[in-house]
C-alpha cells in the first residue's frame, strides 16, 4: 500500500503556497461543441453494450418494369442490422493520504475538503480520458475503411489539397462534415503549408498569418494532442509516427455517461498515521455514429485501449459509406 506522507509534499515555511492542484494540460473541453461533432450525454445503460436496431436500406428496391412479361418478380427481403456502443468502465483513486501531511503544510484537511481538493483534477483526468477513447475508437473505424481514408501521398505533412482530397471522399455529402479533429502538429503543418502559398498572390498566406489560424475549408477545428491520434511504427532510424485527422459528421462519436458515479471518501485508523483516502468509479459508453462494436471477434467486454483502437474491432453496420461518422486524413 502506498500511502502519501508528508515528506511528498513540499513544504513552505511562511511562504504563500501558489496553487492548490495540478490538473491535466490537453484541450478536452470540446464535447457538443464545433457542431457536435463530439457528444456528450447521460442516459443510464444495463449491461456491458447498448444497442440500436434499424432497418437496413434495400438495395434495387425501385427498379424498371418489363411491360412486355408475366414472369414472376423477385421478392426483396427487408432486413435489420444494429448500432453498438461499448461500455468502458473506469476508476479514480485510491488516493491516500496522512493528515500529518496537511498539518505540515498548514492545512486543516477533512474528507469533505480532500475531495473538494482533487475534484477538479478528477474532473479534468475523466473529460481527457472520454474524449481520448472516443477518438481512438472513430480513428480506428473510420481508418479500416478504405472508402473514407485519404493518405497523403510520399508520406507527406497535412495540407490543403489533402483537406480537400479527405473531403471528397463522402462525395456528395461532404456538407454533412461539420469539424475537423487533429493533432497539433497537423495543425501547424497545415499553417505552414498556406503560409507558404503563393496562390492568389499573398491573399492566402496574410490571412493565416494574420489571423494565426489556417484555412480549413470554412470548418471548425478541434486541436488536441492525443495519442489516439497517433500511430507509431517502424524501429530505429526508420522508427515514424503517423498522424490522423478525423472529419467528424454530427454525433460522429458518442460519449454517453452510463453508470452513476460512485465515490467513498473515508478515514483510514490502525496505521502509525492518520489515513483520508479518496476513490471512486464511473462507466461510459464509446460509439461511432454507423459502427457496431464487434462483440464476439475480439472486441468483448470493457475493451483495453488497444482493442478499443483496433479497426477490425469495429463492423460497419450502415450500407453506404456516407452513414459513417465522417473521413479521415493521414500524414506523417
Amino acid at each position: 500500500m502506498t500511502i502519501g506522507k508528508a515528506s511528498n509534499f513540499v513544504v513552505y515555511q511562511n511562504e504563500l503556497r501558489g496553487g492548490i492542484v495540478e490538473t491535466l494540460t490537453q484541450a478536452s473541453n470540446y464535447f457538443n461543441q464545433a457542431g457536435g461533432a463530439i457528444s456528450l450525454s447521460t442516459i443510464s445503460r444495463r449491461g456491458d453494450y447498448a444497442k440500436e436496431t434499424f432497418f437496413k436500406n434495400i438495395a434495387n428496391v425501385v427498379s424498371r418494369r418489363d411491360t412486355t412479361s408475366v414472369s414472376a418478380a423477385t421478392a426483396l427481403p427487408l432486413t435489420m442490422d444494429e448500432i453498438i456502443s461499448v461500455k468502458l468502465n473506469r476508476k479514480f483513486g485510491p488516493v491516500d493520504q496522512t493528515y500529518d501531511a496537511f498539518a505540515k503544510v498548514a492545512m486543516d484537511m477533512d474528507p469533505g475538503e480532500f475531495s473538494m481538493l482533487l475534484g477538479g483534477m478528477i474532473g479534468k483526468g475523466m473529460q481527457v480520458e472520454m474524449l481520448n477513447s472516443g477518438l481512438r475508437a472513430a480513428r480506428a473505424a473510420l481508418a479500416n475503411q478504405a472508402s473514407v481514408l485519404y493518405t497523403v501521398p510520399t508520406s507527406g505533412t497535412l495540407n490543403t489539397a489533402a483537406l480537400v482530397s479527405g473531403l471528397s471522399k463522402f462525395g456528395d455529402a461532404s456538407n454533412n462534415v461539420v469539424a475537423w479533429v487533429m493533432h497539433s502538429k497537423q495543425f501547424f503543418d497545415l499553417m505552414l503549408h498556406q503560409i507558404g502559398t503563393s496562390a492568389n498572390g499573398d491573399i492566402v498566406s496574410g490571412v493565416v498569418v494574420q489571423g494565426a489560424n489556417p484555412l480549413t475549408l470554412n470548418r471548425p477545428v478541434i486541436v488536441t494532442d492525443s495519442a489516439a491520434l497517433t500511430v507509431a511504427g517502424g524501429s530505429g532510424s526508420g522508427a515514424f509516427t503517423d498522424y490522423y485527422c478525423l472529419g467528424l459528421t454530427a454525433q460522429g462519436i458518442a460519449i454517453e455517461n452510463s453508470e452513476q458515479e460512485r465515490l467513498v471518501v473515508q478515514e483510514v485508523t490502525g496505521l502509525e498515521n492518520l489515513v483520508v483516502r479518496l476513490q471512486g468509479e464511473y462507466a461510459y459508453n464509446a460509439g461511432v455514429k454507423g459502427f457496431k462494436w464487434d462483440i464476439a471477434n475480439g472486441g468483448g467486454i470493457n475493451p483495453t485501449d488497444t482493442n478499443l483502437g483496433t479497426g477490425s474491432n469495429w463492423d460497419p453496420a450502415k450500407t453506404s459509406f456516407k452513414d459513417f461518422a465522417g473521413v479521415v486524413i493521414k500524414s506523417r
